[in-house]
């Protein structure tokens, strides 16, 4: 065997390990789903049931902490977005060692631990009689959920070609038909990606929502208090459908993505 027939081997070798790895866990969580059992496992096999998906319909306080995260994440996309672009276009503008300290001072959050975020946010606005809840938590998750932001736009904007922004000022055009016309599309796939890079680190965030959630309970501080008081495999019946939709929306867009190219 000749050694690019063994190096194509342990490259398609360590890919299926990898999928196996990363696959493995969702699959055994969605065949929990079906267990006639009253914990999340498939072993022992109790037979096959549709239960659970009954159980989930029913429970409002899950229903009611997916809402909360859902719209938790929503306010943080609408904030953090426009906040971190900011600051990465801020960054790309200033030069000289002023730039190494601002980037360290605007990535610090991201460095700083969640539980950390979660108890000053919620000391520092308690102050200002802020409480827990909603709003305390988007506030708190922006605080380090802008940084990936930042992070994303400024890597797009390191290849971006400021000649063209001085043709465009030398042509008559203004700062803002510039940015409009010339710079925003331009960003506009680092944005998106940064958006759901943001929706998601906020749902799945628990850490720093701990502290600052009030009364409002998220579906992570849900499921953690669950593991604790008796966790259901409804649970798992809600990730699957969670996959589900998923799927879904990622096939519709690679369908929707295929179509756009074919027409192009």
């Amino acid at each position: 065997m000749s050694s690019a027939a063994i190096l194509k081997f342990g490259v398609r070798f360590y890919i299926g390990v990898f999928f196996l790895y990363l696959f493995t866990p969702l699959i055994i969580m969605g065949l929990a789903t079906f267990n006639d059992s009253r914990f999340p496992t498939v072993s022992p096999w109790r037979g096959t049931t549709l239960k659970w998906f009954e159980a989930l319909a029913q429970d409002n306080a899950m229903w009611e902490a997916l809402g909360n995260s859902a719209l938790v994440a929503l306010g943080v996309l609408l904030v953090a977005v426009p906040v971190g672009v900011s600051c990465a276009l801020f960054l790309s503008s200033v030069e000289g060692r002023g730039k190494t300290f601002l980037y360290s001072l605007m990535m610090s959050p991201l460095l700083t631990p969640g539980v950390i975020v979660g108890i000053s946010t919620l000391i520092f606005w308690r102050g200002l009689s802020v409480n827990g809840g909603i709003v305390l938590t988007v506030i708190a998750q922006t605080t380090f959920i802008s940084a990936y932001v930042m992070l994303m736009v400024l890597a797009r904007l390191q290849r971006f070609d400021r000649t063209l922004e001085n043709a465009a000022l030398s042509l008559g055009a203004t700062q803002w038909q510039t940015f409009r016309r010339i710079l925003l599309p331009y960003l506009q796939p680092a944005i998106y990606s940064a958006a759901v890079i943001a929706f998601l680190q906020s749902f799945e965030n628990y850490n720093t929502t701990l502290f600052v959630k009030g009364y409002d309970t998220t579906l992570t501080v849900y499921i953690a208090s669950k593991v604790r008081t008796g966790l259901t495999p409804a649970v798992n019946a809600l990730g699957l459908v969670l996959i589900a939709i998923t799927i879904v929306l990622a096939v519709a867009y690679e369908i929707k993505r295929r179509r756009e190219q074919a027409s192009a």
